[in-house]
């Protein structure tokens, strides 16, 4: 499995993860930008491969 598919899976758990912890306890700020950060660097590895 290469790191792009990965990164892809991983911010996919955590886009499930963060959006579980918002449904059971409330928003947390810091774990949505955490997850933004995350879907960055993916979409960064994704563009830098195609090219």
């Amino acid at each position: 499995m290469s790191a792009t598919k990965t990164m892809g899976a991983l911010t996919v758990g955590a886009l499930v993860t963060v959006t579980a912890y918002t449904v059971a306890l409330g928003s947390n700020g810091w774990l949505w930008f955490g997850w933004v950060v995350l879907g960055l660097i993916t979409v960064g590895m994704v563009a830098t491969r195609e090219t």
